[in-house]
């Protein structure tokens, strides 16, 4: 069984998404769970509900100190919860550069407008006074601009002649309610995903010069060289043999140090059935955290080990400059 993406949650007021998100990672087909609830507020009704529900609760004031340390503080309770993801839902207080920098690409926010439009407050507002047919939300990466990362989805809600902020705002939290999880889902789901993987290993490796994607008995492989004389540096494995492990196998120096690696981080590396009796490893990629750069670093040491010396050699030469 795979496991499931761990979701830190920060919250400053009655975390009705908070409450969204957790129910929702409750079904059984959900790919994450919350890890831990976090707020700057001592007060926030969500923190009742989320401990009641059995979630960890942290709450750090911020009151009295400086946007850096409280942001540190709240980066050592999150990482301390062995949170991979943070999911923003109505915390109130303007994250610093170094906190975003340090989720990047892995902290969302849902926020109330169809953005671009209408970013900051007031937008249910801002949105009746324009004359919208359309109001929602939308929910998007956070980056160090205000509501300015990439959006992920959004949700229209009709606006009616007799809207008032209030009334609206309270039809826009019924969709951010649908929005929230489905997204969070998605999102930290792609991770786990077949094609998904599958495409990132194969972006990586035709990176590489002179490589090719061509099928090894029915599974996706790469080959350096020509279409006829071309060699394998890497094949894709999906639940081979009765294996959880989606991954790329890629060619290790010895069968001593494929045994040393699977050994030491079996989260990690695995034995292949067949392949590994000659010195490949299997580099698991159906988990949080990838760093694609490592593998993409196996790609390119794999690529060497077969590919002509004519090309390790213009490598070699381009690396020196």
């Amino acid at each position: 069984m795979t496991a499931k993406a761990k979701v830190a949650i920060l919250i400053s007021g009655q975390g009705s998404n908070m409450a969204a998100l957790l129910y929702h990672a409750r079904l059984a087909d959900c790919p994450y769970e919350i890890a831990l609830v976090a707020s700057n507020n001592a007060h926030a009704p969500g923190l009742k509900l989320a401990e009641a529900e059995g979630i960890p609760i942290f709450v750090r004031p911020h009151k009295g100190m400086d946007r850096a340390a409280h942001d540190r503080i709240m980066d050592e309770a999150i990482r301390g919860a062995g949170a991979e993801y943070v999911a923003l839902a109505g915390y109130m207080r303007i994250l610093g550069d170094d906190f975003v920098a340090g989720w990047q690409d892995r902290m969302l926010n849902i926020h109330p407008s169809l953005l671009p439009r209408y970013r900051g407050l007031d937008t249910h507002k801002r949105a009746i006074e324009a004359g919208d047919t359309h109001a929602g939300c939308s929910v998007h990466l956070v980056t160090g601009e205000l509501d300015d990362g990439p959006v992920l989805g959004q949700m229209q809600v009709a606006t009616l002649p007799e809207d008032t902020p209030e009334k609206l705002a309270t039809r826009v939290r019924y969709a951010e309610y649908q929005l929230y999880p489905r997204i969070l889902a998605e999102y930290v789901g792609r991770e786990m995903d077949v094609g998904w993987i599958e495409a990132q290993v194969n972006r990586l490796a035709l990176a590489l010069p002179e490589t090719h994607f061509r099928p090894s008995h029915g599974s996706p492989g790469w080959r350096v060289g020509s279409e006829k004389s071309g060699k394998y540096f890497a094949h894709f494995s999906a639940h081979h043999h009765g294996s959880d492990a989606i991954g790329v196998l890629v060619k290790t120096g010895s069968i001593d140090e494929l045994e040393t690696l699977c050994e030491e981080q079996p989260e990690i590396y695995w034995k292949p059935a067949y392949y590994g009796a000659s010195g490949w490893i299997g580099v698991r990629l159906n988990r949080a955290n990838v760093d694609w750069d490592h593998v993409a670093e196996w790609l390119e040491r794999s690529w060497r080990s077969v590919a002509p010396k004519r090309l390790t050699k213009l490598m070699d030469a381009a690396e020196e400059f």
